[in-house]
């Protein structure tokens, strides 16, 4: 059976053949022309899979957006549109996405092979606890290969998400708390401004945050984002907790099929993470 470091690697090498749904340009014209710009595309699009929900749920769920982000997005969004037409959108796009990203590979047997190993894993998947797993586990699976392999690696990013916040949530860490601490254990190449900026939480809110980890004893009191021994066991508690969580759809596939996976999704994702990301 995989083990955690191996499945949790597994799952950083998929994760662009999912991931560029969320800065393809093809999906925010798709959006657009439903009515939704801009992060209001985002939300509806991802939220979609569990109907025209509250944005309070919307906001339990996706955890370290600033709550208004969301109100702006919903329920204004289902007031244009449909969450059917959303997901049509979003599966267009995709579609759209990949055979301008992949040419000729699209039609790879390897891709196809890929995307049936994925989808073993995904179905193996434990809805328990995880709502937007369990919407999407809900979809009709697309015929085509690739777009099957794009919703299988939906699947497996969600299961792993649901199980990231409800560790969040059992260490105690709000959303601003959470994405502090992961930008101090050095496990997002992203600048903190960009974060703050994108997940809406104002500067005075940023600094609040920080102050409640330094009081908590898990950021340095010398300022910055410096996390102390206390924070570092910390957020590796978290995410030891979140790797347990998702093992099962890795387990599922045994060794060597996600070995094989890993090999044979290798170079469409390395295109798609060149096209979109240009690494």
């Amino acid at each position: 059976m995989p083990d955690t470091a191996s499945a949790r690697n597994l799952a950083f090498r998929l994760e662009p053949l999912h991931g560029f749904i969320y800065f393809a340009p093809e999906a925010a014209l798709a959006y657009a022309a439903l009515g939704l710009d801009g992060q209001d595309g985002y939300f509806a699009s991802r939220s979609a899979a569990m109907g025209a929900t509250a944005p309070e749920v919307v906001i339990a769920t996706f955890f370290n957006f600033k709550p208004e982000l969301v109100h702006h997005a919903l329920p204004a969004a289902w007031e244009q549109t449909t969450p059917a037409a959303v997901l049509a959108a979003r599966f267009d796009a995709a579609d759209q996405a990949l055979r301008r990203m992949l040419g000729d590979a699209v039609d790879h047997p390897d891709l196809a092979e890929s995307a049936s190993l994925a989808r073993r894993a995904a179905e193996a998947g434990d809805p328990s606890g995880r709502p937007i797993f369990a919407a999407h586990a809900a979809l009709p699976w697309p015929e085509a290969p690739h777009l099957e392999l794009f919703h299988a690696i939906t699947l497996l990013r969600e299961h792993r998400g649901d199980g990231h916040v409800a560790a969040l949530t059992l260490e105690g860490y709000d959303a601003v708390e959470a994405l502090v601490t992961h930008l101090a254990a050095g496990e997002i190449a992203l600048p903190a401004s960009l974060l703050q900026a994108t997940r809406g939480w104002s500067d005075d809110e940023w600094e609040a945050g920080q102050e409640r980890l330094r009081v908590k004893g898990h950021l340095d009191q010398a300022g910055g984002l410096t996390l102390t021994d206390a924070g570092r066991r910390s957020r590796d508690r978290v995410e030891a907790m979140t790797d347990a969580a998702a093992l099962a759809p890795w387990n599922a596939l045994g060794d060597e099929d996600a070995a094989r996976l890993k090999a044979l999704s290798a170079p469409f994702s390395k295109v798609v993470a060149k096209a979109m990301f240009g690494r």
